[in-house]
């Protein structure tokens, strides 16, 4: 499996703050069965230079190559949407024209398919992230097909499936994979303590509800593609 959205950097926002942890969040992912795992810190208030990024991801999968512990991390960023588009080059999914884009929690702004067609215009293949916990979308899950074309693809979170985050997100979430609005599914996993970078619980919750082959995709095929830059199929 492919996490493409994991806050998995120590020291850079709300993730782990050192390294030990980031090897124990690692463990926990390659226990899980996930092979790569995109690192994903916030840019919003804090433009982190993407050479430091990149630095602290070196170091990192080196220290996991000397504990032999398998799983691979590869660069990406987890990118406020309202951030003009200018300032988004180099935090791409391990330097394709994918980008995942974060809108506020509270609801999505009025011109949120002006931001995503700008996007779309500089090249960009924006990923909107776990839409299912904005409060517009679990107001009106319906609102989402709206945004989700011309190159706009969406994330939900395997604990929004699971539960973990409630009933409403749960069926938010049960709703979104119904429709087939939704094309990947990552751990937006913070620790190694709570918000833990595990997928198969997520899946088999999805599996349940689009079936197992379909909810597959959304950890293997897909994200895969993400990382090669190229299309998806189907």
């Amino acid at each position: 499996m492919i996490d493409i959205h994991c806050h998995i950097l120590p020291g850079i926002d709300d993730g782990p703050s050192d390294m030990q942890e980031s090897v124990d969040m690692a463990r926990i992912a390659a226990r899980d069965g996930i092979t790569k795992i995109v690192a994903t810190p916030h840019i919003k208030n804090t433009l982190h230079p993407v050479s430091s990024i990149r630095d602290t991801i070196a170091r990192l999968n080196k220290r996991l190559a000397e504990l032999s512990v398998s799983t691979e991390i590869l660069q990406g960023a987890d990118v406020n949407a309202m951030l003009d588009v200018s300032l988004l080059r180099g935090y791409t999914i391990n330097n394709t024209q994918y980008i995942l884009v974060e809108f506020p929690h509270s609801h999505l702004p009025q011109n949120m398919k002006e931001v995503l067609f700008k996007m779309v215009v500089h090249g960009y293949h924006p990923i909107i992230t776990h839409p299912e916990r904005n409060a517009s979308v679990l107001k009106d899950p319906r609102v989402l097909s709206d945004l989700i074309s011309g190159g706009i693809l969406a994330q939900i979170t395997a604990d929004s499936i699971a539960g973990t985050f409630g009933v409403d997100i749960q069926e938010c979430s049960r709703y979104l994979l119904k429709k087939n609005m939704i094309k990947f599914i990552a751990t937006d996993a913070h620790s190694s303590l709570h918000r833990k970078p595990v997928l198969s619980q997520g899946l088999r919750a999805a599996g349940r509800i689009i079936g197992r082959e379909k909810a597959l995709k959304l950890v293997t095929a897909n994200p895969e593609a993400v990382l090669q830059g190229k299309p998806l199929r189907g």
